[in-house]
């Protein structure tokens, strides 16, 4: 790709409107200082002192804050419980700059955490083991139907939809089976807009959007189906025939393959030198994806364009991190010389 042809692409992202439906977590990070750590009267256990707390938009919120840092308009839909961890999610969202007016609140379901206490060290900061808040029971009918519902008004004047499938327990996070095939058939109807789903667990069950799974996911939706270990080619071909929609294939250092039943793109990785932090780069990654192609760029440059937003959110090191058009434009520079 030439520069003015990244330009091009760059330039129209603030015309465009995306909306993410799925599962939205919020991320705490708790920082514990070891120093000032106390033994519990009650249990004679060690009390670790929190001294700051940090909260951001996880998961479906993390691929927000990213299309926001692009510049995109965002509109959010997904489920959160009437709680305070659900106040700081929102408030996180509205603070990029997020439409939250389709988000269902419910005293029926919590907000999903993920609690992350990090220990403060002379280097910096490393991680403790992680507490995760989830709901343990299937998502509520009622709740399902009421994000249909939403998701079918909210479709006009958005470009394109990211499905962002968190929750690995069936039918118990937003994408549930009931929701995945009512966006199956607005996708077959709206074939004017960009459709894209990442899913943790659950990415050989979509059928008639654009799928972006990394190299574990789409190894284990087809090893369902009965291939075992397959090369790319016929990963990438038992990919698409369940879709019929192009497939990007994440594969970290080795960059993205991308295969529209015909061709098969390979787009390397963007070289990064010194620490990196992955957290987050796939959900980085599928914001450039949608942002270059409702931009109107073909495969390949949508291709380039989410490895250039991961080349810059895994620098980042300890946060989720996201990537501006200008620190695009930087790492491309690089990429040039």
């Amino acid at each position: 790709m030439k520069e003015r042809r990244l330009e091009e692409i760059l330039g129209r992202f603030a015309e465009l409107r995306i909306l993410v439906v799925g599962d939205f977590f919020l991320d705490q990070y708790l920082e514990i200082d070891p120093d000032l750590a106390e033994i519990s009267l009650e249990t004679g256990l060690e009390a670790h002192q929190v001294v700051a707390v940090r909260n951001s938009p996880g998961a479906a919120g993390t691929v927000c804050s990213n299309l926001a840092a692009l510049g995109v308009g965002v509109r959010a839909l997904g489920i959160i419980g009437r709680d305070g961890n659900g106040l700081e999610l929102l408030k996180g969202l509205q603070d990029r700059g997020v439409d939250t007016g389709l988000m269902v609140e419910t005293l029926e379901r919590y907000t999903p955490a993920y609690l992350k206490p990090m220990r403060r060290t002379p280097g910096g900061a490393e991680e403790m083991n992680r507490l995760d808040i989830k709901n343990r029971t299937p998502t509520p009918e009622a709740l399902q139907e009421e994000v249909i519902t939403r998701f079918g008004s909210a479709l006009e004047g958005v470009q394109g939809v990211i499905i962002a499938d968190q929750v690995e327990e069936d039918d118990h996070g937003v994408i549930t089976s009931a929701v995945r095939s009512e966006l199956e058939r607005l996708a077959r109807a709206h074939e004017e807009k960009i459709f894209l789903a990442d899913s943790r667990a659950h990415i050989g069950a979509f059928q008639d959007v654009i799928i972006k799974p990394n190299e574990k996911e789409g190894m284990a939706a087809v090893r369902a189906r009965g291939l075992d270990d397959p090369e790319y080619e016929e990963l990438l071909g038992a990919l698409f025939s369940q879709t019929r929609k192009p497939v990007f294939l994440t594969c970290g250092e080795r960059g993205i393959y991308v295969y529209d039943g015909v061709n098969i793109i390979h787009c390397p990785a963007i070289p990064v030198c010194g620490p990196i932090d992955i957290v987050g780069a796939g959900d980085s990654a599928s914001a450039g994806i949608v942002s270059a192609l409702c931009a109107g760029a073909n495969l390949e440059e949508a291709a380039l364009v989410g490895n250039l937003c991961a080349s810059v959110t895994i620098r980042k090191i300890g946060v989720t991190g996201t990537a501006s058009p200008e620190e695009i434009r930087e790492s491309f520079g690089r990429l040039q010389k």
